[in-house]
Parts: structure tokens; sequence; C-alpha cells
């Protein structure tokens, strides 16, 4: 009977020792999710530490920390607290997208945007909807270049959370990437830029919105607000009035008052930095294009040298100046750019090219000696970027069918050609080329 006594006593220890030992977790977690939630994050970060002493164990507290040493910039720390937490998760376990997503994060604040591209990726495959792996997807896109990707990766954002600010934002400033010829239409309607009755969208239409577009993304509302204090009528509208989507767009009076009114500006900042007023509308841009427009608004190049002057930062050339390259350089290009439009090649954006060589996988190389790219340089910095538009080699009209693709989506009514090479590849999941930018063998 002594020894049966003795052997429940230690049992009872037991189980009180094991229910003290996860009460105190238990409270050390609340503790330290209270600081983070104050941002008192040294206080949380040692409360979590010592949550950690408490059971190593414990994937809430790991993550926990791992969390406030990201919060701090501590991107190793974060970035080893992160990577032990996977070795403790289960393949089922709710946490595994959260964790490769904030290792995304990391990737990407260390600007590694390929492996950063991935984790986000790989976060997705656990959880379709984690609106921060959408977000940080979309934001290495377009960088990428691939907007239209980029603009994807938004809206799925948007449609789980439609109320987050950044996709939002992002999204909108790639209006004119992304946009159908339809809704590019009703945008100018919306802005008093074309005849209501108007049905077909035409290039100089495209041309216009995404000038206005562009004033309203470098804060034309606000400025017009500053010069005039109260705005005149017919210079802005509000879109969504009343809603949480609300914004105020530059109708095409607002943005040609708007275009003058820099204008002005813009001259008497050049005077200021010491061109003389007889020279200012014979300044030029870095490539030799006129700064000014002979309505005396400046020029997209202009806006740019505008926007130097203000920074204390010349980026304009004057009458005297040579351009560098030299014109008859530019001219010479610029012949050799039409005898490759005459010889069956369009001309692509960069945006375009980065755009193709994310659909495929192949490298700039491949594309150049497979696929029928061209490129024609024009500085050391700046190139040209031509493909096939016909050839009987299906595998130099790859670009130009995801080109096609591409414009398809903005209007229905274009026609994608057939691509054998692309439809076999992608009857068996694969990109045109392997992970090492070369064509499959």
């Amino acid at each position: 009977m002594r020894y049966l006594t003795a052997y429940l006593n230690v049992t009872l220890l037991t189980a009180l020792s094991t229910v003290c030992w996860g009460a105190a977790i238990d409270d050390c977690m609340v503790q330290g999710k209270k600081q983070f939630a104050a941002r008192n994050y040294l206080a949380a970060q040692d409360t979590f530490t010592r949550c950690m002493k408490l059971d190593a164990r414990n994937v809430d507290a790991r993550l926990s920390l791992a969390g406030v040493l990201l919060t701090q910039d501590d991107l190793s720390g974060a970035d080893k607290q992160f990577r032990a937490a996977l070795g403790q998760l289960g393949r089922t376990s709710p946490y595994l997208s959260y964790t490769y997503s904030m290792l995304g994060d990391i990737a990407l604040k260390r600007q590694q945007y390929k492996e950063a591209l991935a984790l986000y990726e790989r976060s997705l495959t656990y959880n379709v909807a984690n609106v921060n792996s959408l977000v940080g997807k979309g934001v290495i896109t377009e960088y990428l270049g691939d907007k239209l990707g980029a603009s994807e990766a938004y809206r799925s954002a948007l449609a789980v959370e439609p109320l987050n600010l950044v996709a939002r934002k992002r999204l909108i400033n790639l209006e004119p990437d992304y946009l159908t010829d339809d809704e590019i239409l009703d945008a100018l309607k919306q802005r008093y830029a074309i005849a209501p009755e108007k049905k077909e969208l035409t290039d100089e239409d495209r041309k216009l919105f995404a000038q206005i577009h562009r004033a309203e993304q470098l804060k034309g509302v606000e400025y017009l607000k500053n010069k005039f204090g109260r705005i005149p009528a017919g210079y802005v509208v509000e879109l969504y009035r009343n809603s949480a989507f609300s914004r105020e767009v530059l109708t095409l009076a607002g943005y040609k008052a708007l275009q003058k009114q820099i204008g002005q500006d813009a001259i008497a900042a050049f005077q200021k930095a010491g061109v003389p007023m007889q020279e200012v509308f014979d300044l030029r841009d870095m490539k030799g294009a006129r700064i000014f427009n002979k309505d005396s608004t400046l020029t997209d190049s202009g806006f740019h040298a505008y926007s130097e002057v203000l920074q204390h930062h010349k980026a304009f050339l004057l009458p005297r100046e040579a351009v560098p390259p030299t014109q008859a350089y530019l001219e010479k290009a610029n012949r050799r750019a039409q005898e490759l439009e005459s010889a069956g090649y369009m001309e692509i954006s960069r945006s375009e090219l980065k755009m193709i060589e994310n659909q495929t996988k192949c490298s700039l190389d491949t594309l150049r000696s497979k696929m029928g790219l061209y490129i024609l340089p024009i500085t050391k910095k700046y190139q040209r970027y031509f493909i096939l538009t016909r050839s009987n080699d299906e595998k130099k009209a790859v670009p130009y069918y995801y080109i096609m693709v591409a414009q398809a989506k903005r209007n229905p009514r274009v026609k994608v050609p057939s691509n054998g090479v692309v439809e076999m590849y992608q009857m068996y999941d694969y990109a045109v080329c392997a992970a090492d930018g070369n064509m499959w063998e």
C-alpha cells in the first residue's frame, strides 16, 4: 500500500508539473503577442525568446520570434527561425504557406528576386489565397517587366482582400498595360476625353489615356490643388464616389490645364538652373529630342528633365551640346529598324520582351539564336527589340504568338495565330525552354 501511495504521488506531481508548464508557455505567448501588438518589438523579442526556452518545439513561439525579428529587419535571424520552423511543420500544416511567404519577403528585401518569386509561388501551392504571396509575386513580376502578369497577381490578391491598399495602388498604376480596349474607352469617357458615343479605340486614344493616367499617378490632381487652391470646375472627376475605392482623376480639360501650368513652372526652373531665356525652348533631352512642344508644354522626356532639374540634376542638353550618340547613328538605326519591319519584323517594348522571357523561360541568347529575336543597339544602356511576325519555322514565331496572346486578353477581337511548338509543350504543361534557358532537346 505504501508503494502504491508513493507511485500515485509521483504521477500526480508529474501531471501538475505538465499543467503548470503548459500554463507558463501559454502565458508567455499571450504576453509576447500583446507586446508585439503594442509595437514594443524589443520586449516582444525577449518574451518570445523566453517562450522558446520553455518549449523549443513550440512552432507558434518560433514563428512569432521569426516574425518580430523580420519586423526589425533582422533578416538573418528571421531567416534562421523561419527555416527552422519548416523542419518542425508537418506536410499538411496550415503554417506552411505563411512561412514560405515570409521567406519570400526576406529574399525580396535582399533583392534576391528569382529566389523570392520561387518562395512566393511555393507558398501559393499550399494556399492559393495567400494575399502577401500574391502581392509579392506581383511586385517581382512587375519589376521583371511582365506588367500583364503582375496585374493578374494583384487582381487575384484583391479578389481575396478587396481593401488591400498595396495591391490596389499598384494595379491602378498598371491600368494602361492591362485594361481592355473597351475598359479604356470607358475610362476616357469618364474623363470627358472622348465622345460618349464612341465605340472603337484608336491608337491615339490609347496614347491619350496613357498620358492622362501618367499625369494622375504623378500627383497631377494634387499639383492643381496646390496651384489653384480650389480646382476650377470641370478639371477633376471623382470615380466610385462615397465608396472605399473613391479616387479623383483628371478630365481632358484638367490634363491640358495641368500641362500648361507645369510648362510655365518648368520655364522658371530651367532659368533658375542657369539656362538663358532665349535658349529654354531649344533645350533637348539626352537623346536629342526637344523638351518643349510648340505650345510651350513639356514632352514626356521634358517632364523627366524638369523633375531632375528640381533635384539639381542636369538631364538636358543645351543647343550647343552634342547628343550622345550622334544623330547620324540614330538615323542609321532608324533606317535599320525600317528594314527589319519591311522584312516582317515588328518592334516590341522591353516590357513585352520580359513577358516573353517569363512565359517561355528562354534566355535572351536562346531567343536570339533560335526564335528570331533581333536586338538593335542604340546606346550602351538602350536597345530596341524586334520579333518576326511570319516565318516557316514555328520556333521563330513563338515570341509573336505570346505577344498576340497578350493583346487578345485586352481585345478579344485580336486573332491569336496557332503555334505547334507552344501547343506541344503546353500539352505536357511545359514551358518552351528548360530551367537553364535553353530549348528542350
